[in-house]
């Protein structure tokens, strides 16, 4: 199991994760929406997640949300990461009802995302869906690995959303499968 905490003048932020546990998952962000997905993400990974932040969420969610990532990226890169004995390599496609998101991961050592929600755009209670971009984009870019997340169809913006997360986290739990015939999954010998 791994830990961070990162303190700023807009977050206070605790995240533990065991990547060898059984998705089992406290959250607590003050975002209510947020909580379930990063709830979402920790059940289908596999992943046990203990994030505890306290954000300047009376200006807006922005910070808790962008921090998050960083914090979440960092402590699962130090967890992850060096690579060996796993797929390196996850894909899913999660329906949920009408929507259908599709992931496809690397555990390169490189950040990358592309993400595409078609024109998904608005808020789901509170939580404005611009902010999942911010997210990933900070959970990608502190976790070093490449991702493309791309909506295939969908109206209902809370499935589209949480079949984002739900795919990212299914095809994470691929790429980390156990694989010990490849040692190091590269042609480098290292990621």
């Amino acid at each position: 199991m791994k830990k961070i905490k990162r303190k700023t003048l807009e977050t206070k932020i605790k995240i533990k994760v065991n990547k060898k546990g059984k998705g089992e998952y406290s959250i607590n962000t003050g975002i209510g929406f947020f909580n379930h997905m990063l709830e979402t993400l920790s059940k289908h990974s596999g992943i046990d997640i203990n994030i505890e932040c306290k954000g300047d969420i009376h200006i807006d969610f922005h910070h808790t949300v962008e921090d998050c990532g960083i914090v979440l990226g960092k402590v699962l890169k130090k967890e992850l990461f060096p690579i060996k004995n796993i797929e390196r390599f996850g894909h899913s496609s999660i329906p949920m009802d009408e929507s259908l998101c599709e992931c496809s991961i690397d555990l390169s050592n490189r950040p990358y995302l592309f993400l595409d929600l078609k024109e998904t755009k608005g808020i789901i209670k509170d939580f404005d869906i611009e902010l999942v971009y911010e997210f990933f984009s900070a959970l990608i870019s502190n976790l070093s690995i490449t991702t493309h997340i791309e909506l295939k169809r969908g109206e209902n913006k809370h499935h589209i959303v949480e079949s984002c997360f739900k795919s990212f986290a299914v095809a994470l739990k691929n790429a980390l499968k156990k694989n010990k015939k490849v040692k190091v999954p590269s042609t480098k010998g290292k990621l």
